[in-house]
């Protein structure tokens, strides 16, 4: 085949596509809730988000976008010569602030609304032609008097208006909304974009909502990105991996808060919670359209881990095998042998794709077992996942009354020895599996009891 110039360039870029391409099939027509604040409005890459939720759009996603004010609020509100107060975190809004909130959420918007408007030639949004709406989707109520303190015009979320909102998207609008709320005494409130996003999130039973954080992301204390937590360990998050210094309590607060949103959602109904960092550039798209993304998914189902295999997993661990077979790392295996022994096989799989797989056949009478074919993908194996098959298939020997684990290697015979095995004899083996032994491939023998 004949190389085009750039040759690597080209084939970087081709690769990065078609990689893409199942998650581009499988986000059409679906429904993603991001929120961003008022710090994000103002960040430098502010253009550049705006660009890829456009290029979400015209990838078939259905968008509600729902943008912060705090900042600009706080600048509005000093220009005018207004003091502001806060309690519990919450700006306590008067009748008197209130004109200077609705002043400064009016020019977020009004700017927001400017940028998804761009379409010059030779620009990221030219043809985009999308349709922004913004509209009362927000019914709110007074957060009211907590511990003696009235908090004024600043709301909570009462109902959101989703059959509204879901008209506009069968349209193919971009829904915009802003962090103000309308009673129905016709009264204006200022509420918390986090809530908006969640409950909006929670009312469309959107696929994913998403986050976009001031911070660098969801971390451990070492500052390692956190890429998956489920509920438990969202809430969880501050008393385990929050930094305790005085300069991190703000960033571990307001962390925590977005974490405990995204388990409410997840609690209720949101597939998928995404935590992603302003700070990284194409964040949004790396996330949504790669397999490992750059951020933090808070989920409630089982996005990736250990299940039985079935008869539809074959192609993806004869995929996953293939390679071992051919280095003679793995006995080769035909699709038919597969077919016969799949109800043996233990996978690991991480957004339809099988990543790793384990299998153990019993020999009851010697209460001893075989650990076979276990392999795990080369873009995973230094993230535990052997270990996790490996911890898996002793539990399953173990419920089935086993008590001598083995596995017959030729090139992983250290991996085992460090993980609890010693070499045997054949004579070790159960004798039916001695009377298949192949003297010819000379595998080491590795022997674990299991207590």
């Amino acid at each position: 085949m004949k190389k085009a110039p750039n040759d690597k360039i080209n084939s970087d870029h081709v690769d990065w596509f078609r990689a893409s391409a199942p998650y581009i099939h499988t986000h059409r027509g679906s429904t993603f809730v991001i929120l961003f604040g008022g710090e994000s409005v103002d960040h430098p890459g502010f253009a550049h988000l705006i660009n890829d939720i456009a290029l979400l759009g015209s990838l078939g996603v259905r968008l509600v976008l729902v943008h912060g004010a705090r900042p600009q609020i706080e600048k509005q509100l000093q220009h005018l010569g207004l003091e502001s107060s806060f309690a519990d975190e919450l700006r306590i809004t008067t009748a008197e602030n209130m004109p200077g909130v609705e002043q400064a959420v009016g020019q977020v918007r009004m700017a927001i609304e400017a940028q998804l408007s761009r379409g010059l030639p030779n620009t990221p949004m030219a043809g985009a032609a999308i349709r922004v709406v913004s509209g009362n989707f927000i019914t709110a109520q007074p957060y009211g008097v907590r511990n003696g303190i009235d908090f004024c015009q600043t709301g909570n979320v009462r109902r959101v208006d989703a059959e509204a909102i879901a008209s506009q998207l069968e349209q193919k609008n971009v829904v915009l909304i802003s962090p103000i709320g309308y009673s129905l005494t016709g009264e204006t409130f200022n509420l918390r974009a986090e809530d908006i996003a969640t409950e909006t999130a929670i009312a469309l039973e959107a696929d994913k909502l998403i986050f976009i954080m001031e911070n660098n992301g969801v971390t451990d204390k070492d500052g390692q990105l956190l890429q998956q937590l489920d509920i438990n360990q969202a809430e969880q998050w501050q008393k385990n991996h929050g930094k305790k210094n005085k300069q991190s309590n703000d960033e571990n607060r307001l962390t925590q808060a977005l974490l405990n949103k995204a388990a409410h959602a997840c609690r209720s109904g949101v597939n998928r919670t995404h935590m992603i960092s302003q700070n990284i550039d194409g964040a949004l798209l790396l996330e949504l359209y790669s397999r490992d993304g750059v951020g933090t998914l808070v989920s409630a189902d089982n996005y990736e881990g250990l299940r039985t295999a079935t008869i539809d997993d074959i192609g993806g661990i004869m995929e996953l095998i293939a390679p071992l077979e051919e280095k003679g790392v793995l006995v080769k295996r035909s699709r038919e042998q597969l077919e016969l022994d799949i109800k043996y096989f233990t996978v690991i799989e991480r957004d339809s794709m099988i990543i790793g797989c384990a299998a153990l056949f019993l020999f009851p009478e010697e209460k001893a077992a075989e650990l076979a074919c276990l392999a795990v993908h080369p873009d995973y194996q230094q993230q535990g996942r052997g270990n996790d098959l490996m911890e898996h298939i002793e539990w399953q020997a173990r419920k089935q009354h086993i008590t001598e684990l083995f596995t017959l290697t030729t090139q992983t015979t250290h991996w085992f020895l460090e993980r609890g095995f010693s070499e045997v004899p054949v004579e070790k083996l159960p004798m039916q599996k001695q009377s298949l032994y192949n003297y010819q491939r000379k595998s080491k023998i590795l022997y674990h009891a299991l207590s």
